[in-house]
């Protein structure tokens, strides 16, 4: 199930049927949607992408999907969950918010929630993110948070993706 999560200023809950032509349009935004997964696919992909949430991720109680709300407003999307590469073992956050909300400090303070959900919640010791080389925006946000930069895997159009990784401090010895 996924849960209600609240910051300072953002309310992340579970999708509704109602949210759909607000998913629809952050990932048809080429600014946007570019960055999630393969990059831009059609309007028709999204919709179809929007009714797997419900009919797998939901249904099968997969992972956390939410839609992200600031001032009672669709603002973005967001996840947190096993991460789909081959060469990544662990949980991955995954965000995007409308280009209206930019610029406000949401962006930090969406991805500072999912990374404490992860570390807090669900007890993992790393929670990772994987993110396009030119993604300045968020690679700037995540440094902010304290991930590190570890791998670099190139891919197949010739970009570079790169794995930041957020580590909880380990316990002290006793000693």
């Amino acid at each position: 199930m996924t849960p209600e999560l609240r910051s300072e200023r953002l309310v992340l809950s579970p999708y509704a049927e109602t949210d759909e032509a607000d998913f629809v349009s952050l990932f048809q935004d080429e600014a946007v949607g570019r960055w999630f997964g393969d990059g831009m696919q059609t309007a028709a992909e999204d919709r179809a992408l929007f009714h797997r949430i419900f009919s797998y991720v939901y249904a099968e109680n997969r992972f956390p999907v939410w839609a992200v709300r600031h001032e009672g407003r669709y603002v973005g999307h967001a996840e947190v969950k096993p991460s789909p590469e081959s060469w990544l073992d662990g949980h991955e956050i995954v965000y995007g918010l409308t280009r209206a909300s930019w610029g406000l400090g949401l962006g930090t303070e969406l991805a500072r929630l999912l990374t404490s959900y992860g570390h807090e919640t669900l007890g993992l010791a790393e929670v990772h993110a994987t993110v396009d080389s030119e993604n300045t925006a968020s690679l700037t946000v995540l440094k902010r948070l304290g991930f590190t930069q570890g791998r670099e895997v190139p891919e197949e159009n010739g970009g570079i993706t790169l794995l930041l990784t957020s580590r909880l401090p380990a316990p002290p010895v006793a000693g």
